[in-house]
């Protein structure tokens, strides 16, 4: 085994079985197979990792270490990290830490932080703090010095910390603009993480100033100040943060809040309030709100009044029609569109085929979407098998992804373990596929035009 392909393949999903597929595998008793991968010479690290854990939910924690031994001894981080996790879930901490130092040692940021939690969590918090100080700055590594100051008691350190980087961050080391310094801030969600400090020292009301004061970057589509007045029912001041035109993801969060509450009619007042200054953003929130809650035939008029011809919007609605049992309708707004553009990429092509399909149809989906002009690149056909598999019919989806097996290993190894032909499937997607020669640089300029 070697460190480096190890991570090409679990990053690019590559010679390997997915993890999600040998996760199907274990559910339908193919237990020694995985097994097999798993401690194979070349082995697939999918399979030892779920192997792995098996073993150790079972208690046998001795032999869950001995599967990934040969994936740590490669000096590849991700498998000496499941071994460090495994070894701290079986009550063996300091081996964990043991195993993870050295690679913290080395540089490696994720290792830093695990090392650091790992020794939190083991009664040496004050390694852990002195380990992760210098790194302030790095927004990974800036969250757990959060959580390891706050456990021992030293919110004030970390705090003082935080607003010097935050006064820092004012004006761009580059160009000396205020306007980049708010963008260059270190580390970005500085803000976040102090207002985090204060609410924590039950100091609320000085962290909603915080992220009043300072643009707060959203991360992974959440508000933070939205979410923080939600924790304490601040939901007053949520309405009025939510009318703010700035900031969107407000709207959204007070109609979760108030959805989770029970007050649909209110969360579908908040979208219908927000629906024209937030353009598809909140009618697309407000039709999947109204279709979780069984008023589809309302979601697809919300969808409709939007007249619009994006394929975000186009896939919801084709969505609502299917789920209603109008998927005619859904066909003939497919029609007028094509009418209107005069063509049909295949983005808006591919949604035709579940409709058809849902109008007993599915044998002229199959036609039609093979003599589109895209119809036999790789996505297509890998679509086409998905419906085909869909409707029951896994052999003729199958067959049409047989022409190129490399090409298609990704999508064919799964049909393949339905048609219980688990053995072919595992061998196809840990074949190697032929090597792509890399195109030839096209080289840089940096005068007009680029």
């Amino acid at each position: 085994m070697d460190s480096v392909e190890l991570d090409r393949r679990t990053r690019m999903h590559e010679e390997c079985v997915p993890p999600d597929l040998v996760d199907r595998l274990l559910a339908l008793g193919h237990a020694d197979l995985v097994r097999a991968q798993a401690l194979a010479e070349d082995g697939d690290w999918f399979c030892a990792h779920a192997w792995a854990r098996l073993l150790a939910d079972r208690g046998r924690l001795e032999e869950a270490l001995a599967v990934l031994a040969p994936y740590v001894g490669t000096g590849w981080w991700t498998a000496a990290s499941e071994a460090a996790r495994l070894l701290d879930a079986g009550g063996r901490g300091e081996e964990a830490i043991a195993l993870v130092r050295p690679f913290a040692r080395d540089g490696e940021r994720f290792a830093l932080r695990d090392l650091a939690l790992l020794l939190a969590r083991h009664g040496q918090g004050d390694e852990a703090y002195e380990l992760l100080l210098p790194h302030v700055a790095d927004w990974f590594l800036a969250e757990p010095l959060v959580e390891v100051g706050i456990g021992l008691g030293r919110g004030e350190e970390v705090a003082a910390l935080l607003e010097a980087r935050i006064a820092s961050g004012t004006s761009c080391a580059r160009c000396g603009s205020r306007e980049c310094g708010e963008r260059y801030r270190e580390p970005f969600h500085a803000v976040k993480l102090l207002a985090s400090v204060r609410e924590r020292q039950g100091r609320t009301d000085e962290a909603v100033a915080l992220l009043r004061s300072y643009d707060s970057t959203p991360v992974d589509n959440r508000d933070p100040l939205a979410e923080l007045l939600v924790r304490h029912g601040r939901i007053d001041e949520l309405r009025a943060y939510a009318a703010d035109e700035d900031w969107p993801r407000a709207v959204r969060h007070l109609a979760e809040f108030l959805e989770a509450r029970g007050d649909v009619a209110g969360a579908v007042e908040v979208y219908r309030e927000h629906a024209e200054r937030y353009w598809w953003y909140a009618p697309a929130l407000l039709a999947e709100l109204l279709a979780r809650h069984g008023r589809s035939a309302e979601a697809i008029e919300v969808v409709r009044a939007l007249n619009s011809a994006e394929d975000c919007t186009v896939d919801l609605l084709c969505r609502l029609f299917a789920a209603e049992g109008r998927a005619e309708e859904g066909l003939a707004h497919l029609d007028a569109l094509k009418a209107r553009r005069g063509k049909e990429e295949w983005e808006l092509f591919r949604l035709r085929g579940p409709l058809l399909a849902a109008c007993g149809g599915l044998d002229e989906a199959v036609r039609e979407s093979l003599a589109h002009p895209e119809g036999r690149s790789r996505y297509a056909l890998e679509d086409l098998a998905h419906l085909l598999a869909g409707a029951g019919r896994p052999e003729e989806a199958v067959a049409l992804l047989e022409e190129d097996r490399l090409e298609h290993q990704q999508a064919l190894g799964p049909l393949l373990v339905e048609l219980g032909r688990v053995e072919e499937a595992v061998a196809l997607l840990r074949t190697p596929r032929p090597a792509v020669p890399l195109p030839e640089p096209v080289g840089y300029s940096d005068c007009p035009p680029f």
